[in-house]
């Protein structure tokens, strides 16, 4: 390695520290950066000259732009502004610690970004979801019997997915949730989002039913198989071993779930998020209101919901008006 491509990998691991501790970013926002900046600088380019001249990293975006990667792909819009914005970000933090002698980042152009719309359920579909992720686990809850595990697993999964919709949560937010985080006497949910941003988010009745069946008839019996220490409080949502319920596992269950209730495979966690916003924002919330519950930092972000409901509204004109 070069003199220059040592002080380039030097460089990128102070960027993400501070990220990190300055800047407060989530984890996965870090690994996503760090990915980028270290496709970044293993280009033969990009390691002689990136401290000297912009020309290596606009010659880098053109060619991942234009598919000159490993794998031959041109990178889709968002995933390339990204990379755009994590080297725009790291030039800047190199030129503000002396690292370069010039701002390089403000000669680095962000490509323009293409809003694409919220896919979400309407309250029907939305419906059919929750119960077909519940399952057997509903019956088996309603007469108070101990459930075999796949009803306990199935318990679990309602729990998750009435939570998600009840508060517009992202996955890895309700993931990484603790019992404590979770009142029931006061019917809300602590959740610390993007940025390290913490929020206070109501949870409705029929979600806090299914999170007391799932707690009081799922959870300590898989906690029991975790050493005492780690029963202390703990995830909120285990797996049967009593570990913290992971991303894949999620997924998995969100897509079983879609293909059961016959919404085939454009359904992911995140639609019931989208969900929660759009039927809030057509039963009259105020738009500010949302914003706050997602914990979107721009308002514009959310807006993106209200140009949605309006085509619902037009559809609803359309079929309703004598003359439409």
């Amino acid at each position: 390695m070069t003199r220059s491509g040592a002080r380039l990998q030097a460089a990128i691991a102070d960027y993400l520290v501070h990220l990190r501790i300055e800047r407060g970013l989530a984890p996965a926002t870090i690994r996503a950066y760090g990915g980028d900046l270290a496709a970044f600088s293993v280009d033969p380019f990009v390691a002689r000259g990136w401290d000297k001249s912009v020309e290596p990293a606009t010659r880098y975006l053109s060619r991942s732009a234009a598919g000159a990667g490993p794998h031959g792909r041109p990178l889709r819009s968002t995933s390339l502004r990204r990379r755009a914005a994590s080297i725009r970000g790291f030039y800047r933090f190199a030129y503000g610690d002396e690292l370069i002698e010039t701002d390089l980042g403000a000669r680095i152009d962000l490509p323009r970004q293409t809003r694409l719309l919220p896919d979400p359920l309407d309250i029907e579909a939305t419906n059919r979801l929750l119960e077909a992720a519940g399952g057997a686990a509903q019956e088996a809850a309603a007469k108070g019997t101990a459930a075999p595990v796949t009803q306990a697993t199935r318990l679990r999964d309602r729990a998750l997915l009435e939570l998600l919709y009840a508060a517009g949560l992202r996955i890895s937010e309700a993931l990484n949730l603790d019992r404590e985080d979770l009142s029931l006497d006061g019917a809300f949910v602590r959740v610390i989002g993007k940025g390290n941003k913490e929020r206070l988010v109501p949870v409705g009745e029929v979600a806090l039913e299914w999170l007391v069946r799932y707690l009081d008839g799922v959870r300590p019996t898989w906690l029991a198989r975790q050493p005492e220490e780690a029963r202390r409080g703990g995830p909120l949502f285990v797996t049967s071993r009593g570990g913290r319920l992971g991303r894949q596992a999620a997924w998995t269950m969100v897509k079983r779930a879609a293909r059961d209730a016959g919404l085939g495979d454009r359904v992911t966690p995140h639609t019931l998020r989208h969900s929660f916003a759009t039927h809030l924002l057509e039963g009259g919330a105020d738009l500010r209101i949302v914003q706050e519950l997602l914990g979107h930092a721009s308002i514009s972000t959310t807006q993106l919901y209200t140009h949605l409901s309006g085509e619902r509204i037009r559809e609803v004109y359309a079929r309703a008006h004598p003359r439409a």
